[in-house]
């Protein structure tokens, strides 16, 4: 399969569709010849064997290799392309020595997970270059003390112009990894940027517990999502900047990309890009559902993005990262309806593994988590039971909480759906408006988040285990759809003939007839 797709595609510039289609053997050799290529996304798949030499594609900016079985080690030759600019292969199984040309090089890069694979340095060589560049970073660090100093001194006076010394100051401060070596900044967008693309906060797209958003167009052309917190949003500047660093470092194409970030005039701000389609409970409740019913396969679809997003935050972060407010207001999509996860003002990161505590217990009534609730100890089997949640307003299309569908005993979708699924009454909560769907990929999903609610966190799957039945539910339904569009090409065939054997009946003697061939009329055409 592989193979073939690689025949087809020797001028592709983008290969993405590769991506979480449990492919096995190792990354083919073709690849590495289209020198056309830009971005390799090979990612959530079984591939082994060692990375190949990719000197033949000149112009890559982004590999994801990550969540595969490769072995062996980097090459170095990776860090010879001068466009890379994404480099992600963590979890893996990959050994050696990290080539001191990746580490030095301008690119993201995340290779945590490999428990073979180290950061080691090149003898006495090596350290006279930390030395080196220690006692430059003192002197650094001096310059840039006086410059602040006196870029403090002149605030009052230069007040309109800080935002642009201030942001490399910020930049640096706010700097992190996802490893001990790759380090990226978050961009800082002065004030007056902002306002020049929001044309001054003039069209608020929506607003939450944390703040309001806007929508704003870049000078480059960009569409951004511009999100104005609220005082309360976080303690204090330390906060804040904890915020910032954090979400600077998260990478994923099933999250909303945050951009950058200021903090100006008394007001802290976050960018994100925009996300053209909104909120998946805008499409499932809300004003986008007049004669636009999102289909079952597109709902399965959106539940694999949205899954797949968490689960890079539970298990491709280092340390894990718990989002902690999962709902359908904070699942976007994008132009092609593909969705990403947002929001991570409520996300905390697990220290070594362990459970976050806190006496603050945060989240959305209907999709928290019981358990944590009661005992204040947050987990990732928290999300899982707000991801659980979702499944169950996919299935339904409902709202989480509800004083008047569920009945007059019940207000919670978890409750009102469990009484039906247990006494095999699927059907009772199947949205009424879905039609052309195989009842064995409901009922897999149904069940998958009567597990996901469990009111006992050691009692949930994990979310790499949702993926895994919400994949097998996929293929149920474009398996049962091949079939439907099959039967409906064979019908269509038959009435063809049908009305050719009419209409010659009808000519009679006349001169003129028709003639076709069954080669001529079309079958069914793979999706």
């Amino acid at each position: 399969v592989m193979y073939i797709y690689v025949k087809r595609c020797l001028y592709i510039r983008i290969i993405s569709k590769l991506s979480g289609k449990n492919l096995t053997g190792t990354i083919p050799v073709e690849f590495t010849k289209l020198d056309g290529l830009v971005e390799l996304w090979l990612d959530n798949n079984s591939l082994s064997g060692s990375i190949p030499d990719f000197s033949g594609c000149p112009n890559l900016k982004k590999i994801h290799l990550e969540d595969n079985k490769l072995t062996g080690g980097l090459p170095s030759s990776l860090a010879d392309l001068s466009n890379l600019r994404e480099l992600y292969v963590q979890n893996n199984l990959l050994s050696g020595k990290v080539p001191p040309g990746l580490l030095n090089k301008d690119l993201v890069f995340n290779y945590t997970g490999n428990t073979g694979l180290r950061n080691e340095g090149n003898g006495g060589k090596h350290k006279g270059v930390v030395i080196g560049l220690s006692v430059g970073a003192a002197v650094l660090l001096l310059i840039a003390a006086i410059i602040s100093f006196l870029i403090m001194s002149k605030r009052k006076k230069n007040s309109s112009k800080q935002g642009k010394f201030q942001h490399g100051f910020h930049a640096q401060k706010l700097t992190s990894s996802l490893s001990d070596t790759a380090t990226e900044a978050a961009h800082y967008f002065p004030l007056f940027e902002i306002e020049e693309a929001t044309k001054n906060f003039e069209k608020k797209i929506g607003s939450g517990g944390f703040g309001v958003v806007y929508y704003g167009i870049l000078k480059d052309g960009r569409e951004i999502a511009v999100k104005i917190l609220t005082n309360d949003s976080f303690q204090g500047k330390r906060e804040f900047s904890n915020e910032v660093s954090l979400l600077s470092r998260i990478h994923h194409r099933n999250l909303v990309q945050f951009l950058g970030y200021c903090q100006e005039d008394g007001k802290s701000i976050l960018v994100y890009e925009f996300m053209h389609n909104g909120t998946l409970k805008e499409h499932l409740y809300g004003p986008l559902t007049h004669g636009r019913v999102i289909n079952w396969i597109k709902r399965l679809e959106i539940a694999e993005d949205s899954a797949k997003g968490i689960e890079y935050l539970h298990t491709g972060c280092v340390p894990s990262i718990i989002h902690r407010d999962l709902k359908t207001s904070n699942i976007l999509l994008d132009k092609n309806t593909r969705a990403k996860v947002s929001d991570f003002g409520l996300s905390k990161l697990a220290v070594d593994g362990a459970s976050h505590v806190s006496s603050i217990v945060r989240g959305t009534v209907g999709y928290l988590d019981p358990e944590y609730y009661i005992s204040q100890q947050l987990t990732d089997k928290s999300d899982v039971y707000s991801f659980g949640v979702i499944l169950l307003e996919l299935i339904s299309g409902q709202e989480a909480i509800s004083n008047e569908n569920f009945g007059s005993n019940c207000r919670n979708i978890v409750q009102w759906a469990k009484l039906h699924i247990e006494s095999g009454d699927i059907q009772g909560i199947i949205d009424p408006s879905l039609h052309d769907y195989d009842i064995q990929s409901m009922w897999k999903i149904a069940e998958k988040a009567l597990m996901c609610v469990q009111p006992h966190g050691s009692m949930r799957p994990s979310i790499s285990e949702v993926i895994k039945e919400i994949q097998d539910a996929l293929a149920i339904e474009k398996g049962a759809e091949n079939v439907r569009e099959a039967s409906s090409d064979e019908i269509s065939r038959h009435s063809v003939h049908s009305s050719l054997n009419l209409g010659s009946l009808d000519i009679g003697a006349s001169e003129h007839y028709l003639s076709i061939d069954d080669d001529s009329i079309a079958g069914p055409i793979a999706r």
